[in-house]
């Protein structure tokens, strides 16, 4: 089953991946995105995401469209937070499962630097000296 969500609740990793196994999957890969403390040598004290959120749950079904349409994979699920996030806590999840981990892998990599392109999801990187909205992929995370 696939499935794409916003929350402004914790996100259990866990939760997340076994929604998407089906009994012909060996394998599932699952991507937790959290908080990092440095970011290009600046502290980091907290994040805070915004969403447009019809605009933004229609563009992760798209991409799970396409992932599975380009790679061998079953399911998909992406539940992305929003809201202000501490250091360390979860800012999404992608779980991939398939019959072979090797697709899994490839999907999940493809579908978190779309997402970062596509997805209308912001990010204020909120540091020690200052703060910044942060667009797209122009970083990894």
């Amino acid at each position: 089953m696939d499935f794409a969500e916003l929350t402004t609740s914790p996100i259990d990793i866990t939760s997340v991946a076994r929604r998407v196994v089906p009994p012909e999957c060996g394998a599932t890969v699952t991507l937790d995105g959290y908080v990092r403390q440095f970011t290009k040598g600046r502290e980091t004290l907290y994040l805070e995401y915004e969403a447009y959120e019809p605009m933004a749950l229609k563009e992760m079904k798209k991409l799970i469209e396409a992932a599975k349409s380009e790679f061998e994979i079953s399911n998909v699920g992406i539940v992305h937070r929003v809201g202000k996030l501490e250091i360390g806590e979860t800012s999404v999840v992608i779980s991939v499962a398939a019959p072979h981990r090797k697709a899994a892998f490839a999907a999940c990599e493809w579908l978190i630097k779309e997402l970062k392109r596509t997805v209308p999801i912001w990010k204020k990187e909120v540091y020690a000296d200052g703060e910044e909205w942060v667009e797209g992929d122009s970083q990894s995370t």
